[in-house]
């Protein structure tokens, strides 16, 4: 009974976050007088936006702060002020253009692009999913605070086992003696990644934005495994990059090795960045495209045919958010497990060199 009861939950769960995709299909295609577009569907979906939306509603919005800084100095209101159009000292959200849903000041008829630090979805997203992997952090921290070593229970139970998998089977095999050292700054990515990818996947509040399927987040996240590798790196290290242990005639008159080693710098962030950025965009693209595959068929072929159609693309947007969940996992565990491997090959100690060139 306890088994068909879980499983009723995660179908209604999963059967939730579909129907929170195919509200904001139905709110884009009814938003305008205009043909549906899919494009613009998705990448409005997608897309980051100066309010949060509210379930069952097409039109209110969670108001979130507008911090600029136009011609005429600070100023700080509420995105409820120049919501639906409307405009507040100046200040609207263009509705084409170069800045089409960006905040604008419009000065002498002319809309210019204020200096931007509002709390947008995206950034919102951020800072819920940090406190929520801080509050998982202490609550771990509190159990053995309060218990001792006494084994913990529940919720509990299940990080600490997520913990000393990532940690005890792949960061300290990995990285060895300096497992210490790096291991906070790694489980941290690790649940971090994990928690926004989660959130991405529940589309009403506090989930819904999209946040490792925005580029900047990645890249973030990259350049900040990049600045341990290469700020933490040993001598070693360098040296394997500005002249590496291979042939004379590969380093000189062309340095052909250093060359590569050295660009060899910057693509691994990359991958990182790309790798995470790619794989939660496409699936989330894929379950709207899923979604609206309702909407097209009803608008070519008539409601018969659209409800008909919905039964499919509901099914199948279900299996997607399922499979997604999963992706969810495996992402922040690929990202973790990368910038290991990458933190490691940057702290080569002198008696590993000497091994290696012994060897």
């Amino acid at each position: 009974m306890k088994k068909v009861l879980n499983i009723t939950i995660a179908i209604a769960i999963l059967a939730l976050m579909a129907w929170g995709y195919a509200s904001a299909a139905h709110h884009s295609e009814h938003s305008s007088s205009k043909e549906l577009d899919p494009k613009e569907i998705i990448f409005s979906h997608l897309g980051d936006a100066y309010g949060w939306e509210v379930p069952f509603s097409h039109t209110a919005r969670i108001p979130l702060p507008i911090i600029v800084i136009g011609e005429d100095g600070l100023n700080v209101f509420m995105s409820s002020k120049i919501a639906n159009g409307e405009a507040y000292n100046g200040y609207k959200i263009a509705t084409e253009g170069d800045y089409k849903d960006k905040v604008v000041q419009v000065v002498g008829g002319q809309e210019i692009r204020p200096w931007d630090f509002s709390i947008t979805k995206n950034a919102a997203g951020i800072m819920i999913a940090a406190l929520i992997v801080i509050m998982l952090a202490m609550s771990v921290r509190n159990w053995y605070k309060n218990n001792g070593m006494k084994a913990p229970r529940g919720g509990t139970a299940l990080l600490e086992l997520v913990v000393e998998f990532v940690y005890t089977d792949t960061i300290r095999p990995i990285m060895g003696k300096d497992a210490p050292k790096y291991g906070p700054y790694l489980l941290t990515a690790f649940f971090f990644i994990l928690t926004m990818n989660l959130l991405g996947l529940i589309v009403i509040f506090p989930g819904g934005a999209n946040l490792t399927g925005n580029l900047a987040v990645t890249m973030v996240m990259a350049l900040c495994t990049f600045a341990i590798t290469n700020f933490t790196g040993t001598k070693h290290y360098w040296k394997e990059i500005l002249w590496p242990d291979v042939p004379m005639a590969l380093k000189c008159p062309v340095p052909m090795m250093p060359l590569i080693e050295f660009l060899g710098i910057f693509t691994k962030p990359l991958a990182l960045m790309v790798r995470l950025f790619a794989n939660m965009l496409g699936g989330h693209m894929v379950v709207i495209v899923l979604i609206l595959l309702t909407f097209i068929f009803t608008n070519m072929y008539g409601a018969g045919v659209g409800a008909a159609t919905s039964v499919v693309s509901v099914s199948l947007a279900l299996f997607m958010l399922l499979l997604d969940t999963l992706i969810s996992f495996i992402q922040a565990y690929v990202f973790t497990l990368l910038s290991t491997i990458f933190i490691s090959m940057a702290h080569v100690h002198e008696e590993e060199a000497e091994l290696k060139e012994n060897n």
